[in-house]
């Protein structure tokens, strides 16, 4: 079994809707013959091209690494990249304030700098098959999530709350990322 990402130029931000349709209408279109672009002779995997669109598709064994690889090149080319399997997008911004921060999903995906709008979208994911979302600044602190919304926070000492709502699970992580640390007083913590 084979899995897809797709990548292409996006001037502002855009939503997983709008990823989607472009994805759909994109593959029913005809691939590209002839010169590669740039961009895609860096991409891991098997490249497909399409006007102004690169799909890569690799092994479902190799999906984790190679995805991490994919959204790599992506960003440093200011390029959108869709994720049909997980019906996610990665934007080029905005981005939290920490520079290398990484987004950790119990499914196995791992993003470098992941834009503000990907946190909120695969916080929705949690489930039995994606038992966590974590946002790490290795060596300094960390906040993650798992279903039924207990929340934990590390800086120095582990910490712990439930929360009741996907809607305060996802300011809290919005907060964590953009350097506000609101959430430690709206909460009781263990």
């Amino acid at each position: 079994m084979s899995v897809e990402l797709m990548v292409w130029d996006e001037p502002v931000p855009i939503s997983r809707d709008q990823a989607r349709a472009t994805y759909l209408a994109v593959k029913r279109s005809e691939p590209l013959e002839g010169d590669v672009p740039e961009v895609a002779k860096e991409l891991p995997g098997e490249v497909t091209l399409y006007p102004g669109h690169v799909l890569v598709t690799m092994d479902l064994d190799t999906m984790d690494e190679m995805s991490a690889q994919v959204f790599t090149i992506a960003r440093a080319h200011g390029l959108v990249c869709y994720d049909p399997q997980r019906d996610l997008v990665h934007n080029v911004a905005p981005l939290g304030v920490y520079e290398g921060m990484q987004l950790h999903t119990g499914d196995g995906m791992i993003v470098y700098d992941p834009d503000l709008g990907l946190v909120h979208d695969v916080l929705a994911t949690l489930s039995p098959q994606n038992p966590f979302v974590a946002l790490v600044n290795f060596g300094r602190h960390f906040l993650q999530v798992s279903p039924g919304y207990e929340l934990e926070y590390k800086e120095g000492t582990l910490i712990r709350t439930m929360v009741p709502e996907l809607a305060e699970v996802r300011q809290a992580f919005n907060e964590y990322a953009t350097g506000d640390r609101s959430f430690l007083a709206r909460h009781e913590w263990t």
